[in-house]
């Protein structure tokens, strides 16, 4: 190989036209990225705000449930195991009011501290003897 110079930059063929992408592949590939990120992000908060509006629900239900059992020992014993309940359910009872023998019940559920922009839950529940 004697006698031949190297092929320079410039002395080379240019590529074809159809090889020619000029790195736009990278970027939609970037932005088809960003997009499925961004879906999951907003996947993700809603099923935490679903999540968390089940759990102060059920938390209220089993709490009213708990109140309206001991209504007859008045409402502070009745309150007493409606927030028994709210935190073996990690919730915090927001009001207990016995109406007769109806116990009204509002509890909230704090969201997960993996996501930190859900908001707070609410639940009311009503429990007491059925009407004839």
């Amino acid at each position: 190989m004697t006698g031949s110079s190297p092929v320079s930059p410039a002395d080379r063929a240019p590529p074809p036209a159809d090889r020619m992408d000029g790195g736009f592949a990278t970027v939609w590939a970037a932005g088809a990225v960003l997009a499925l990120v961004t879906l999951l992000a907003l996947v993700a908060h809603l099923a935490a705000a679903t999540s968390g509006r089940h759990r102060a629900e059920a938390a209220a239900d089993l709490g009213a449930l708990a109140a309206a059992a001991h209504a007859v020992d008045g409402e502070s014993v009745a309150c007493a195991h409606a927030e028994r309940v709210a935190r073996r359910m990690e919730a915090r009872l927001v009001s207990c009011r016995l109406h007769g023998w109806d116990a009204r019940v509002e509890m909230t559920v704090t969201p997960s501290p993996a996501l930190p922009t859900a908001s707070v839950a609410h639940g009311r529940a009503r429990a007491g003897p059925a009407a004839q």
